[in-house]
C-alpha cells in the first residue's frame, strides 16, 4: 500500500487585521484548527496594535516593528493575500502581490476606481479576486451584463448621518449630519459616479465599485466567450464606472446601512436589497463583508488546488 500524501496547508497573508481582518480570521478557525490553512496577519505597527492577537494567527509587520517576521519575509512565504487594510493599504502594496505571482483577494474594491492601479492590479501574473463586500446578487447582475442586457445601473446606500461624515464638508453640512432626527427623514448627501463618490467618501463606497465590477460585461461580440483579456477587463470596469449612478442617503431612523440595487435593460429589471448585521468586531462595519472575504478566499483555495 502506497503512503498516504498529505499537502501542505495553503499560507494565508491578511493585509490588515482590524475589524474585517479579525473577523475573517474567526471565520477561517475550521481550517486553521485542522491544519489545512496557516494565517498571517500583517499590521505596520504590530506593538501598537498587539491587543489584536487571535489565537492561532502570527502578526506580520509592515513598519519598523523588531521581533517578528516583516513584510517582505511573510510575502515570499504566501500562496494568498487577502487585503483588507482600505484603499490606500491596497495602492501602497497589492502591485507588489500580483507581480511577485501572487493571487491577492481585494476587500477595498473601491481602489479599482484608479484606472492605472485597475489596470496594474489586472495585469497578472498574480490573479486578483474581487469581493462581493456587502452586497450581493452579483451572479444575476453579471450575467445580464455580460449579455449587454443593462443600460442602466443605480445603487442607493443609506447610512446612519454621522457615519458620512467627512473633513472636507463645511462646518454647516457637518452640523447637519449631526443634528438630523429620524422625523426629520432621509437627506441625500451626494450623487454622482463611483469614482467621484470614492474620492469624497472612500469608507462608504466599495459597494458601489464592486457594483462596476459585476455589471461591467464581457469583451468581444461573442459572449459566449470566458476569460477576459485582462487589460480589456479594466477598460470594461472604466466604461461600467462610467454608467453605474450612486446616491448616499443619510437617515437617522435607518436601524442598519442599506444597499438598494436597481438594474434596468433588455434583460428586464432586477431589484436587490441588503441589510447586514455589524461586524461583531466593530459595530461600524458590516458583518456581511467578511463572510464576503471568507467566501472569496475558500474560492480561491480551492482554485489553487
Amino acid at each position: 500500500m502506497s503512503p498516504t500524501v498529505r499537502s501542505s496547508p495553503a499560507r494565508v497573508l491578511l493585509l490588515g487585521f482590524g475589524a474585517i481582518g479579525r473577523h475573517v480570521a474567526t471565520l477561517l478557525a475550521p481550517e486553521r484548527d485542522a491544519g489545512r490553512l496557516q494565517l498571517r496577519a500583517a499590521e505596520r505597527n504590530v506593538a501598537t496594535h498587539g491587543h489584536r492577537t487571535v489565537p492561532g494567527v502570527e502578526l506580520v509587520t509592515t513598519g519598523q516593528d523588531t521581533g517578528c517576521p516583516t513584510w517582505p519575509e511573510a510575502l515570499a512565504e504566501a500562496d494568498l493575500v487577502v487585503e483588507c487594510a482600505g484603499v490606500d493599504a491596497a495602492g501602497e502594496h497589492g502591485p507588489e502581490v500580483i507581480a511577485a505571482g501572487i493571487d491577492l483577494v481585494l476587500t477595498s474594491v473601491g481602489a479599482l476606481a484608479d484606472p492605472n492601479l485597475a489596470r496594474t492590479l489586472l495585469a497578472g501574473p498574480g490573479r486578483l479576486w474581487v469581493t462581493n463586500g456587502a452586497i450581493g446578487g452579483f451572479d444575476a447582475l453579471s450575467a445580464a451584463a455580460d449579455a449587454g442586457g443593462l443600460d442602466s445601473v443605480r445603487i442607493r446606500t443609506t447610512k446612519l448621518p454621522t457615519s458620512l461624515v467627512r473633513p472636507w464638508m463645511a462646518p454647516a453640512e457637518v452640523e447637519r449630519l449631526h443634528e438630523l432626527r429620524p422625523e426629520d427623514g432621509p437627506w441625500s448627501v451626494f450623487a454622482g459616479g463611483p469614482t467621484e463618490a470614492i474620492e469624497q467618501f472612500p469608507a462608504n463606497v466599495n459597494v458601489a465599485v464592486g457594483l462596476a465590477w459585476a455589471t461591467r460585461g464581457r469583451p468581444g461580440a461573442d459572449v459566449g466567450v470566458g476569460g477576459a483579456d485582462l487589460p480589456e477587463d479594466a477598460d470594461l470596469l472604466r466604461r461600467s464606472l462610467e454608467r453605474v449612478q450612486v446616491e448616499l442617503v443619510a437617515d437617522a431612523a435607518a436601524v442598519r446601512s442599506r444597499h438598494e440595487i436597481l438594474a434596468t435593460g433588455p434583460a428586464g429589471r432586477i431589484e436587490l436589497g441588503f441589510e447586514s448585521a455589524p461586524s461583531p468586531e466593530n459595530p461600524k462595519t458590516s458583518g456581511m463583508t467578511a463572510l464576503s472575504v471568507t467566501r472569496t478566499i475558500r474560492e480561491a483555495l480551492a482554485r489553487r488546488g
